[in-house]
């Protein structure tokens, strides 16, 4: 044989090899794709699960469980992990959209407290598990603001017009007009849009911020003096002034648990349980709360704490605060919210 030819053979053999095994040898880390709350999960907890397993994690941010739900729906399949709140996971799990879990792939669950789980959108826990619980108040800055605040009338008052943060988030907007009323938050109905309604035209033009990602933020650059805003983002700003105080509503309050769930037609639902139990165990639970200091539903995170983070009133509500967990309302109540709250704020 030519040697030139022998040779050329041996090269293209050789580089034929080559590419059938590249793909194998060159095989791409395991991902988990997360779709969360923006600031709910700390980069460090991020980084310390890839880095103990091997894989990438993506991280993708949502605003409100509404356009979470409307982006599943869309075709969102690609996501492993989601964070919604109750009535959401009580709406996927009888729409079939959630995994079911194998909870021997999550032995932290020992560590929750009971107080949070079982609840009535998921009473076994067979597709949730709770990641955070806090409560929707009021945060003043009483170095701007001297007369008592207790509740949702005290706040939208013509003094303040323009120096108002809430939450931009429009079942939440409707559930302070109702306990306002005295009537219940999950109880949507014409009649009680109505009456919140004639409330909302009186609040809502004194707003000067509607934000749910980073409402802290409206206090921190002095565009505001008053707001109604999540809890944690309360404990955030406690922690960084003394005089930014949290009432919750004399009224009442609705106190929220977000959890963590697999959405149907997950790739790595291995990976996401494994992800769970990670973030369960109480030095890592902690290590949450210290950053996003909402309420702990981990029992043994809790008894990490010491006396002065116990003492955040944003983040250890008394027993016998007046609080409600939103419920599932049927799809045509909440575009009547959305509707209600919209023309209200495009006048």
């Amino acid at each position: 044989m030519n040697p030139r030819r022998f040779l050329a053979t041996i090269i293209a053999v050789a580089i034929g090899f080559a590419l059938q095994v590249a793909p194998a040898s060159a095989q791409k880390k395991p991902s988990l794709n997360i779709y969360c709350w923006s600031e709910y999960i700390p980069q460090s907890v991020i980084d310390g699960f890839a880095k103990q397993n091997k894989v990438k994690v993506n991280v993708e941010n949502y605003a409100s469980n509404e356009e979470m739900l409307a982006k599943l729906q869309a075709g969102g399949a690609k996501y492993d992990l989601i964070q919604p709140s109750e009535y959401v996971i009580e709406e996927m799990v009888k729409n079939g959209g959630l995994e079911e879990l194998n909870l021997a792939n999550i032995p932290n669950l020992k560590n929750l407290d009971p107080k949070y789980t079982k609840q009535a959108h998921d009473p076994e826990n067979k597709f949730s598990v709770p990641w955070m619980a806090g409560t929707v108040g009021i945060v003043v800055n009483t170095q701007k603001v001297k007369d008592p605040i207790t509740g949702y009338g005290d706040v939208f008052v013509d003094k303040y017009k323009k120096r108002i943060v809430v939450l931009n988030d429009a079942r939440e907007t409707v559930s302070w007009a109702l306990n306002s009323l005295g009537l219940p938050i999950n109880d949507i109905n014409a009649e009680s849009l109505g009456k919140a309604k004639d409330v909302l035209a009186k609040w809502l033009p004194l707003v000067k911020v509607y934000d749910s990602d980073s409402p802290k933020t409206a206090f921190l650059n002095g565009s505001v003096d008053l707001g109604v805003v999540w809890s944690g983002e309360a404990s955030i700003l406690y922690k960084k002034n003394k005089k930014f105080a949290y009432v919750l509503p004399k009224e009442g309050a609705h106190l929220f648990i977000d959890n963590l769930a697999i959405p149907k037609g997950s790739k790595n639902k291995e990976l996401a349980e494994k992800f769970i139990d990670y973030v369960l165990d109480a030095k890592v639970a902690y290590a949450v709360w210290k950053e996003f200091p909402y309420i702990t539903v981990n029992a043994e995170a809790r008894k990490l704490m010491n006396k002065d983070e116990l003492a955040i009133a944003s983040s250890n509500p008394p027993e016998d605060a007046k609080l409600e967990i939103f419920r599932m309302i049927p799809n045509d109540a909440a575009q009547q919210i959305d509707k209600l709250v919209t023309d209200l704020k495009n006048k």
